[in-house]
């Protein structure tokens, strides 16, 4: 078997491998910004602990990402699209 460009399940993969890289690097970052925010608040501002919110809040938003990969994204995905645009086309 080979790889062509023009596969569709060529495309569906690369689409896929793509997305799991941009989830891997807003993970990274995530990560090593919210850790020097933790060092940062702890040292600068000990009695004030604030990091507490940015962990929250842009840990739901990588909780979410990772949800439209690994499971809700389903719901209106590459799936749903196709099955929507076959009934469309079928009700010529």
């Amino acid at each position: 078997m080979t790889l062509e460009k023009n596969n569709e399940d060529y495309e569906q993969a690369l689409k896929r491998v793509k997305a799991l890289k941009d989830f891997y690097i807003h993970l990274v970052v995530y990560i090593l910004v919210n850790s020097g925010l933790i060092i940062y608040n702890l040292i600068f501002y000990p009695d004030n602990i604030w990091f507490i919110y940015t962990l929250l809040g842009w840990g739901i938003g990588v909780i979410a990402h990772g949800f439209t990969i690994w499971g809700g994204g389903s719901i209106f995905g590459a799936e749903w699209e196709k099955k929507k645009i076959e009934k469309y086309m079928n009700k010529k």
